[in-house]
């Protein structure tokens, strides 16, 4: 008797992993790790203008009273592409839209922007990845909502798509 259970142990601890491991599948955890910069205000930066058409960027200016997005994204980041149209289209409903570009030079961003469309007001050039670190930004792209004053209000990570438009909009429309 002892000896059929010893046979049929490793196959009953082998069952429950696979249990486990489907439960685990089926029911996953939130794995999305919250931002710290949510309610904190922007942290100090000064990124010199990425092509000439448009000027840099600094903290400064979000402390103009009017709530804007803030896009942290490269040329030669593919789903930044994918985002362009929604940005475009946020951009034609009157929202401002500053970016950060990182990694990045001003050949390349110039070339992206006459392929792809250019929604931003605004571009810092931030070569060496400081501005998207003191954000807290770990990739490209990432959206942030920025009051006013200068807070950041929502950190959206990825690509912004159709299903997140109007959450966008109400955030900044709450805000002005």
């Amino acid at each position: 008797m002892t000896r059929k259970l010893i046979l049929w142990l490793p196959f009953g601890l082998l069952m429950g992993l696979f249990a486990a491991f489907w439960l685990g599948l089926e029911r996953p955890s939130d794995h999305i790790i919250a931002s710290r910069m949510v309610g904190q205000p922007l942290p100090e930066f000064a990124a010199e203008a990425a092509i000439p058409s448009l000027p840099g960027l600094a903290t400064a200016d979000f402390r103009d009273g009017k709530p804007r997005l803030l896009n942290v994204f490269a040329s030669w980041c593919v789903p930044c592409v994918q985002e362009i149209p929604m940005l475009l289209r946020l951009q034609q409903a009157g929202v401002e839209i500053d970016g950060i570009a990182v990694h990045d030079n001003s050949a390349d961003l110039s070339r992206f922007l006459t392929e792809n469309g250019n929604p931003y007001d605004r571009i810092g050039l931030d070569q060496d990845g400081k501005a998207q670190i003191a954000l807290g930004s770990a990739g490209v792209p990432e959206t942030f909502v920025i009051d006013g004053q200068g807070k950041v209000i929502y950190q959206h990570i990825g690509v912004v798509t159709e299903a997140d438009m109007a959450d966008l909009r109400k955030m900044l429309a709450s805000r002005r």
